[in-house]
């Protein structure tokens, strides 16, 4: 995988060692999915498109790494980067701390989410 270098991992790690462990972890995991492997430097990410399956709903943000099928759009991207900061700034507690969130706030509620940016995450705000 020669998108992954040392430079690429700390930088869209965000200088988390956490993120970075997470991300090599999911690079991994795309890579046994036969994941298109990229890096977009716009946004400082890891995007493992074509995938048919190992990730949730349209796509799944685990450090620095964005699993999914196809939806690789400018607006997706700049909202899973957020991700990617969470990530970085919560390291391996962020996942309980999301899950723990949704279970509570699902979907248009959940702060990580709204912070995420609903629009560019594809979510339709509940009236």
């Amino acid at each position: 995988m020669r998108t992954v270098t040392g430079v690429r991992l700390k930088s869209a790690s965000r200088g988390s060692w956490q993120a970075r462990v997470v991300t090599l972890v999911a690079l991994a995991w795309a890579k046994l999915w036969r994941a298109k492997i990229t890096y977009n430097d716009e946004f400082d990410l890891f995007v493992c498109s074509q995938m048919g399956a190992g990730f949730g709903r349209a796509g799944t943000t685990l450090g620095a790494a964005y699993l999914t099928k196809d939806h690789t759009r400018t607006k997706t991207l700049r909202h899973e980067a957020v991700h990617a900061e969470q990530w970085s700034r919560y390291g391996f507690s962020f996942m309980a701390r999301y899950l723990f969130e949704e279970a509570r706030h699902p979907k248009t509620k959940n702060r990580f989410e709204i912070e995420a940016g609903l629009a560019d995450g594809g979510y339709v705000r509940d009236v």
